[in-house]
């Protein structure tokens, strides 16, 4: 049986299957991609059906995606959670800059809930660790938001398990963010503390980057199914654990529905098998 929620810090439920937002900004997530109407119509389709986790980052466009997600759905229904990211800076289409430092990491919090328009952001991501500052500091910053009630929980973005153990001794962390899907398991050991502690894992490239959409194995189960290939992929995160929390991203709405659709493929523990066995 595949649970269909999550709940974040064991009191907030989502939809496991949710959306991200990377794709409605341009190629590097720099400027808009395709038609502003667009973007506001897929997320507004993401939400009509059932979607109840939105993640986005203030570097996606930059700025330009926390805009979208505000203006196709503020006022907000209830139960809606938004998950944004601070913490890298990105001041060109290939130029990124860590800063973890507490004073920014404070700004680009405010500027987050003023785009966004919220009083508090459900999901603080850091979006990247600042090897050039203390973890404690950074980790801090953000305990002090939550103080204030601007943020009401905290996630990291690209860690080890060893960096989200140290984490946990500082502060509630109740999700992570890493590369993972049916192909890159990399990120395995973390998968492991993940399911031992309750945080939410949100695969990034869960389709591997398209990769997987076009992988003979994942074709050959899709067709029993009836299904697509990037379909069997998704599936295969919703089956593998609990915690695991997919967050496909798109600027089309035939993609959309199509991702949303994996929710109701049920895999076989003969496919499971096989699909496991592939690296």
């Amino acid at each position: 049986m595949i649970e269909e929620t999550f709940a974040l810090g064991g009191d907030l439920p989502v939809r496991r299957l949710g959306y991200g937002t990377a794709q409605l900004t341009g190629p590097g997530y720099w400027g808009p991609r395709g038609d502003v109407r667009d973007a506001v119509a897929v997320l507004r389709r993401a939400v009509e059906r059932g979607v109840t986790l939105i993640d986005t980052a203030d570097n996606y466009g930059p700025s330009i995606a926390e805009e979208l997600v505000a203006e196709a759905l503020h006022p907000y229904p209830e139960g809606l959670v938004i998950a944004t990211k601070g913490g890298v800076v990105r001041t060109s289409d290939s130029a990124w800059h860590i800063d973890g430092r507490p004073e920014s990491l404070r700004e680009m919090c405010e500027a987050s809930l003023r785009r966004l328009r919220l009083e508090t952001i459900d999901l603080y991501q850091l979006h990247r660790l600042d090897p050039a500052v203390p973890m404690a500091e950074q980790l801090g910053a953000l305990e002090e938001l939550r103080a204030e009630g601007k943020i009401r929980y905290v996630g990291l973005d690209t860690v080890s398990a060893e960096q989200l153990s140290a984490a946990l001794e500082l502060t509630e962390i109740v999700s992570v963010q890493n590369r993972y899907n049916l192909l890159d398991r990399e990120s395995e050991p973390l998968l492991d503390l993940c399911e031992e502690r309750g945080i939410a894992f949100l695969p990034w490239f869960p389709l591997g980057n398209g990769e997987l959409t076009k992988h003979p194995e994942c074709a050959r189960i899709a067709a029993a199914h009836g299904a697509t290939p990037g379909q069997v992929a998704l599936a295969w995160l919703l089956h593998r654990s609990p915690v695991l929390c997919p967050t496909p991203g798109t600027g089309r709405l035939v993609h959309l529905e199509e991702n949303l659709d994996a929710a109701g493929v049920r895999l076989t523990a003969t496919e499971l098998s096989l699909l496991a066995s592939l690296r």
